[in-house]
């Protein structure tokens, strides 16, 4: 019996815990919301980078409509 009430006393241990042992962000509210915004900029700026990186932002030179280009 002992035996059953130590292994369901550490299994509700270890299920308390959310995902990892350490805390992924900090427990002050205020610090928290600082991590998370820096966290969230990091992130939105991926993509940026990514169609930098693959000349996605340059303009496209493939017009619809053919232009003269030169002198009228």
């Amino acid at each position: 019996m002992r035996r059953l009430l130590t292994a369901a006393f550490l299994a509700a241990v270890l299920t308390s815990n959310v995902g990892c042992f350490l805390p992924a962000y900090d427990a002050d509210p205020a610090v928290r919301a600082k991590q998370l915004i820096y966290t969230s900029e990091n992130l939105r700026a991926i993509r940026t980078e990514w169609e930098r990186f693959w000349f996605l932002d340059a303009p496209d030179h493939m017009a619809p409509v053919r232009t003269h280009g030169g002198i009228l």
